[in-house]
């Protein structure tokens, strides 16, 4: 799917030659020294803050502000733009256990980038989602995956959440410390930062791709920016 909503064409996209980029975060970096004295702060069980109502794959969020508005320790808000909205979200996050990252207009959202910069554990609730850098980081060790169907069902979601330890929470929290690097973008560039990490996807990338041999012309990597994670797409001048 697309920024717009609308889904790709068959043959559009293919995660053989597209690789997909995480969004810049929207929130500033939570490092150690935060993540530790924020640990004592996190008095909210679930948070989100965000468009309410979305367009095609962004429908699930009607349905879970349906079931979880009124429930007790879930902080749900509509949300705004501006350095207000940005404050509102990244205090929002920072004393929250859980932020809740259902699918927007596409299947991911740079909510689910500004949880993990934060140390708030995403719960991701999307059927369809391919990760940045899948082939590298395993999101098992830093977010709550969780399917659509799950997640309206009455009382279910927050049952799930209370019965994961703390032991299991302070582990993800430090992995999730861990794991920010990959998704702060930085000029000069990081070692294991997300360009870094782009060119390591890149070269398998290549890799893989049906192309003759030797190489009659120089292939070209065309990077298209949009409101959804960039697409690098591989083609042949």
């Amino acid at each position: 799917m697309d920024s717009t909503g609308n889904w790709y064409k068959p043959g559009q996209v293919s995660l053989e030659k597209d690789l997909i980029l995480p969004y810049v975060a929207n929130v500033d970096l939570c490092g150690a020294k935060c993540v530790s004295e924020s640990e004592s702060k996190r008095t909210t069980l679930l948070f989100f803050r965000g468009r309410l109502k979305r367009n095609a794959g962004g429908k699930i969020r009607s349905k879970l502000v349906t079931e979880l508005a009124g429930a007790k320790d879930v902080v749900i808000e509509e949300g705004t733009a501006g350095e207000k909205g940005k404050a509102a979200a990244q205090m929002g996050m920072r004393t929250s256990t859980f932020c809740l990252s259902p699918a927007g207009d596409t299947p991911s959202s740079a909510r689910l980038f500004d949880a993990i910069v934060s140390g708030c554990i995403p719960v991701i609730i999307s059927d369809e989602l391919e990760l940045p850098f899948e082939g590298i980081l395993d999101y098992r060790k830093i977010a709550i995956f969780v399917s659509s169907t799950d997640a309206v069902q009455p009382g279910w979601l927050l049952t799930y959440l209370k019965s994961i330890s703390f032991t299991q929470i302070r582990k993800m929290r430090r992995n999730l410390l861990e794991f920010s690097r990959h998704f702060v973008y930085s000029s000069p560039a990081q070692p294991l930062g997300p360009e870094d990490l782009v060119w390591r996807m890149m070269s398998g990338v290549a890799a893989t791709l049906p192309l003759p041999l030797p190489l009659p012309l120089p292939m070209l990597c065309l990077i298209s920016l949009s409101l959804s994670p960039f697409e690098v797409v591989y083609a042949h001048r």
